[in-house]
């Protein structure tokens, strides 16, 4: 997947931290090594996944030295199997061990964001319903994390609190009721979407009456969600459900009828695939 304008400066800026963060005053350990000694190296997967990440490891060793070759032998977003050599890096040695761990860390977190994403949009398949994201990320990785979750099939929530209205149980308390928060917001900023999260069915609706463009129905029961759909009736309000919903229970919220389902499980309980890096000198 191609990189926009602003996720390849974030690429830019992560790389630029993880490196400074990680060699401080100079690798030590490198130094052990002569300079000018040219080495091979490959990274392998030592179990299934999704591949993601690529432009971040080729950017670190980019940044390290721009004369190091980098084979891909699998692409960014295919399903990736245990032993299965990923690249093959070609160059100075001093650079490929250096810039081995902070361009491993890219790809094993964002191959685990887009392993998880994976996973739940195979669930979804057949339902008729988006699997979103949240802004539970790690921080600094919000982009990174995002492009994750698209190249594992997913789709994003909002980016930040600045791109879209989500109304929530305290901001409702502090405008004085559903309908004076989105009277509110089409004040305020009238080209932005309008969410409005509710717990019960009363508060859906009067998010309903107060013409939110989507409803989050936070931990309702399935049974109560197939009510809200019935308020909806021919309406075009999107529903969205979120809540405590799990690999185990997703198709089960799924087939009650919503739009979107949305978890934080993609970003926040992701688990970071184990990867190899074995070089040989040359």
């Amino acid at each position: 997947m191609t990189l926009d304008p602003e996720l390849r400066a974030d690429r830019d800026r992560l790389v630029t931290q993880a490196l400074a963060e990680d060699i401080g005053d100079g690798d030590l350990t490198a130094q052990l090594i002569p300079a000018g000694t040219a080495a091979r190296a490959r990274i392998i997967t030592r179990e299934d996944a999704v591949l993601c990440g690529i432009p971040w490891a080729e950017a670190v060793f980019a940044r390290l030295d721009p004369a190091i070759d980098i084979r891909w032998l699998a692409a960014e977003g295919e399903d990736i199997r245990a032993d299965q050599t990923l690249c093959e890096l070609a160059g100075d040695a001093r650079a490929l061990l250096t810039g081995e761990r902070s361009a491993l860390n890219f790809l094993q977190t964002l191959s685990g964001t887009a392993t998880a994403a994976r996973r739940y949009r195979d669930l979804a398949a057949g339902t008729g319903v988006t699997v979103l994201d949240t802004r539970k990320t790690i921080p600094g990785l919000r982009l990174a994390q995002k492009y994750a979750v698209r190249v594992g099939g997913c789709r994003n929530h909002r980016i930040g609190l600045h791109d879209a209205f989500l109304i929530k149980e305290n901001h409702i308390a502090a405008c004085g009721g559903i309908a004076e928060a989105v009277a509110s917001a089409r004040r305020i900023a009238p080209g932005k979407p309008v969410e409005v999260e509710v717990e019960n069915l009363d508060e859906c609706r009067q998010a309903l009456a107060a013409g939110a463009e989507r409803i989050m129905l936070d931990n309702f029961t399935p049974a109560d969600i197939a009510t809200a759909v019935t308020l909806r009736g021919a309406g075009t309000t999107e529903y969205e459900v979120s809540g405590n919903i799990d690999e185990q229970s997703l198709r089960r919220y799924a087939a009650a009828g919503v739009d979107f389902i949305s978890t934080g499980a993609l970003t926040k309980h992701l688990k970071a695939v184990d990867l190899s890096f074995r070089l040989t000198r040359q």
